[in-house]
């Protein structure tokens, strides 16, 4: 089935002006400033008026759900089909946090296999913030290798809740995360959550710079918890690795401030990316500082952030739309995601002049119609 987008204000993420965009089954197969000809074969969509950018990356979410801290109660829900269509999220990837053995490892690739099958693309990390590595095989290569959803491995440092990895225990998960990705055709990385100890990512730093290890398989994620964090992470970037912000909770300032002081000091928009956590459990305290209660961190804060980036900070729509397409895509080394480009998949999201969202589609799919959401998961109603 051939679908036509006509007249779209294209930002793919870069400028390309008025431009028709013509998409077969999942992939885009066509992109001119006419293509009319194709109009009697295929499904219109005029987009006068609006403004096209690729489907949105997210690239650390629960979508298992997550918490617990505060007791079995206290452990977050999964993340819903429209909950994601609804913020332009087309593309996601699912990760286990502080627990390991409550949340399963295969129940989060069934979940990545579910939101595949209900219309976007979804991918997974294996492990978890321990050391001992949660995994579906009996390894981190051999997930890398064997199990197609699977494209690096997570765990945690400079954190109370974390197991204290030393550079050597890190190295050997890097090479395991680097050649199975060597040998399942992935690129690799190892995802690495950062608390708020003084230790802030100094064991990141001997990995590249005493190990010589490539930082291009480094992923660091919650580089804005703490100033002194962020001010290390912005380093990490100027040396080449990309720095991952979260939007949906734990950081010292807005995200949108952090990249506005990061390009400040010299770090390059091409090595920073927006994330959400979203389904992360978060306390709830009152004016005291006494905890009231937990919620769920949003998932709709990436796209927040990247408006406030446009319309507060003055940073262009093109280049501010990399931190949740394009640059997300190459961290996770996804070749056919984040740009709208011939034989790309068809992710598209169209906004109007102030940025609201108005449609969605996913794999060439028509998700969001006129801001009105025409594909749920499921069970939902």
């Amino acid at each position: 089935m051939l679908k036509l987008i006509k007249n779209a204000e294209l930002y793919a993420p870069n400028y390309l002006g008025k431009q028709d965009i013509l998409i077969a089954d999942e992939k885009i197969a066509a992109i001119s400033n006419n293509l009319d000809a194709f109009s009697n074969h295929a499904e219109v969509l005029d987009a006068e008026g609006k403004i096209v950018t690729p489907g949105l990356i997210d690239q650390h979410m629960h979508i298992i759900g997550a918490g617990g801290k505060d007791g079995f109660s206290s452990m977050t829900p999964e993340v819903s089909l429209s909950e994601l269509i609804s913020c332009g999220t087309t593309t996601v990837v699912g990760l286990l946090g502080t627990d390991g053995t409550a949340r399963n490892i295969r129940t989060l690739y069934a979940k990545a296999k579910s939101l595949e099958q209900e219309g976007i693309s979804a991918y997974m990390f294996c492990g978890y913030y321990g050391i001992d590595t949660v995994t579906i095989t009996d390894s981190i290569q051999g997930d890398m290798i064997f199990i197609d959803k699977i494209l690096g491995c997570k765990i945690a440092i400079s954190d109370v809740r974390s197991s204290y990895p030393t550079a050597t225990e890190l190295l050997r998960k890097l090479r395991d995360v680097r050649v199975g990705g060597c040998i399942g055709n992935k690129k690799g990385i190892l995802h690495i959550h950062l608390g708020n100890l003084d230790t802030k990512m100094d064991v990141l730093f001997e990995l590249v710079n005493k190990y010589q290890f490539p930082i291009e398989h480094i992923s660091p994620t919650h580089v804005g918890r703490t100033k002194p964090l962020f001010e290390q992470a912005i380093e990490f970037a100027k040396l080449g690795g990309m720095i991952d912000i979260t939007t949906g909770a734990s950081q010292y300032t807005s995200p949108y401030k952090s990249v506005l002081y990061a390009l400040d000091k010299g770090a390059s928009i091409d090595t920073m990316t927006f994330s959400s956590d979203g389904h992360a459990g978060l306390s709830v305290f009152n004016e005291e500082g006494i905890q009231i209660g937990v919620k769920q961190a949003p998932i709709s804060e990436n796209l927040n952030e990247v408006i406030h980036l446009i319309q507060k900070g003055g940073v262009a729509i093109d280049e501010a739309f990399k931190l949740i397409t394009t640059n997300p895509a190459n961290n996770l080394g996804l070749k056919n995601k984040g740009r709208i480009d011939v034989g790309y998949d068809a992710d598209l999201c169209a906004f109007d002049k102030d940025f609201k969202l108005q449609d969605v589609f996913a794999r060439g799919k028509h998700m969001m119609r006129d801001t009105n959401i025409i594909v749920k998961g499921t069970f939902e109603s």
